[in-house]
């Protein structure tokens, strides 16, 4: 899943519901020396246990941020890549965040969405946690975005990347 992210040096990435920082750890070593990562969670506590584990590791190049329900507090027009693992079939208010998600990406910026496949009976996942192609495509198209490729090599979850639907 991380090398169909393309992830590159330099970039300003996104770990959006980045829980402990699973992800946003590997994503930091990928960025590195100059590039950066934003991690948001709704979570004061995830994101404290996820700066004691960059410590420790010794990546100074996570910033961390409280996010809000229908708002994850990312800077305008500055993000090379925004992944959602597993968390957008969570949120409350989806429309919100894919507005704020949209306004936070570079011109030539993605979205990264990872979800259980909803069309999948053998996922061993509750169907509320899951979510089909044509759902996730309907959603994100429906605000704003367009589906630019999307990876089916991983065993139980679809990987589908979004970029705006109009460039500026």
């Amino acid at each position: 899943m991380l090398r169909q992210l393309q992830i590159r040096p330099g970039q300003v990435v996104c770990d959006l519901g980045s829980g402990n920082g699973y992800h946003t750890l590997r994503m930091a070593r990928l960025v590195s020396p100059t590039g950066r990562v934003i991690a948001t969670d709704l979570q004061p506590q995830m994101l404290e246990m996820l700066s004691e584990r960059a410590l420790l590791e010794s990546i100074s190049n996570i910033e961390t941020r409280e996010s809000e329900v229908d708002d994850p507090n990312l800077p305008e027009s500055q993000i090379d890549l925004v992944l959602m693992a597993d968390v957008y079939h969570e949120f409350s208010f989806p429309a919100e965040i894919l507005k704020k998600v949209y306004a936070s990406l570079k011109a030539q910026g993605l979205v990264a969405l990872l979800e259980f496949r909803g069309e999948d009976p053998e996922v061993p996942i509750k169907p509320l946690h899951k979510m089909s192609k044509k759902q996730i495509k309907l959603e994100l198209e429906a605000n704003g975005f367009r589906l630019v490729r999307s990876f089916d090599g991983l065993p139980w979850q679809h990987l589908m990347f979004f970029g705006k639907l109009t460039r500026e």
